[in-house]
C-alpha cells in the first residue's frame, strides 16, 4: 500500500503525533521522558523546527511544530529515533519496535485553529482522567505557556504572542483557553485529520495548500475518526471504548 502524501510546508504549523507500538507504554520513568525531551530539542534545532507545545503520554506523543522546510518534520522524527530508541533498549534490555509505524500529523490553519491544537494537546492528561488539570502534568508544555516556567524546548509562535503584550499578559490569556468547555465537534474535527493527514482548516486555506502542494488533500470523512488497526470496531468519544490520543 502507498504511503500517505505529506502536505508539510516551510512556516506552516503542523500537529504531530506518535504512538508507541501496539499501544504499548513508551515511557517507564522520569529519566525517560528528560530523554526524550533532550533528543527533541537536539533534533529540532538540527532540523529546523519551532517546537510551540507538547505532551509526552505513557504511550504516545503530540508535539505541535513549524518546520523551515518540507522534510524538516520527518528528520525531526528520525533524529529523535536514532537516540531515544537505542536509549531505550539499553536501560530495559529490549529490542524490536518502539513505535508504531511512522508518525501522523496535519498542518493547521494558524488564524483559527493554532490556539486550539496547543490546548487540545495540553489537556491531553486531563481528558485520560490522568490529572484534574493541565498545570499538575509534569510532562507537558502547559507551565512554559500558561505560567512562564523556563522550557528550552518551546519557541512560542506568532499567534501566542499576539495574546499580550506581555509574557504575563499572554500567560493570563492562555489560561483563561483552559477554564473553557471543550467543544465535542472541535475534538472530533481535530482527530479526525490527525488522523487522515488532512489540512485543518477551512476550504480557503485547503485551497491554498493544494496549490503549494500541487495536489488535491482530500475531505475529512463525516462521522468520528478510527485511529487504531486490525479492528472493525468504531471508537466512541464518551464511551470506554475511547483511548484519548
Amino acid at each position: 500500500m502507498p504511503r500517505k502524501p505529506r502536505f508539510y510546508q516551510p512556516g506552516i504549523p503542523v500537529h504531530v503525533f506518535q504512538r508507541g507500538h501496539n499501544k504499548a507504554p513508551v515511557f517507564f520513568d522520569d529519566e525517560d521522558y528528560l530523554v526524550y525531551l533532550r533528543c527533541l530539542k537536539a533534533s529540532a534545532d538540527l532540523c529546523g523546527c519551532r517546537v510551540h507545545a507538547y505532551v509526552l503520554m505513557t504511550n504516545h506523543v503530540h508535539l505541535l511544530v513549524t518546520p523551515e522546510s518540507s522534510t524538516a518534520i520527518s528528520r525531526l522524527f528520525q533524529g529523535i529515533g536514532r537516540h531515544f530508541v537505542p536509549y531505550m533498549n539499553k536501560t530495559y534490555q529490549r529490542c524490536g519496535s518502539l513505535w508504531e509505524g511512522r508518525h501522523k500529523g496535519c498542518i493547521i490553519e494558524s488564524e483559527a485553529y493554532f490556539l486550539i491544537c496547543m490546548r487540545y494537546i495540553e489537556m491531553n492528561p486531563v481528558r485520560a482522567g490522568m490529572v484534574e488539570h493541565a498545570a499538575q502534568y509534569r510532562w507537558s508544555s502547559y507551565a512554559a505557556n500558561a505560567q512562564g516556567v523556563d522550557n528550552a524546548v518551546i519557541q512560542p509562535h506568532e499567534q501566542y504572542l499576539a495574546l499580550g503584550r506581555t509574557p504575563e499578559a499572554r500567560q493570563s490569556t492562555y489560561r483563561g483557553l483552559f477554564a473553557l468547555k471543550s467543544d465535542a465537534d472541535e475534538l472530533d474535527i481535530i482527530r479526525a485529520s490527525l488522523c487522515s493527514g488532512t489540512p485543518l482548516g477551512n476550504e480557503y486555506f485547503k485551497k491554498q495548500i493544494e496549490t503549494m502542494a500541487g495536489r488535491k488533500v482530500g475531505l475529512i470523512k463525516p462521522g468520528r475518526p478510527s485511529c487504531h488497526s486490525g479492528s472493525s470496531r468504531i471508537p466512541q468519544i464518551n464511551g470506554s471504548d475511547w483511548i484519548d490520543f
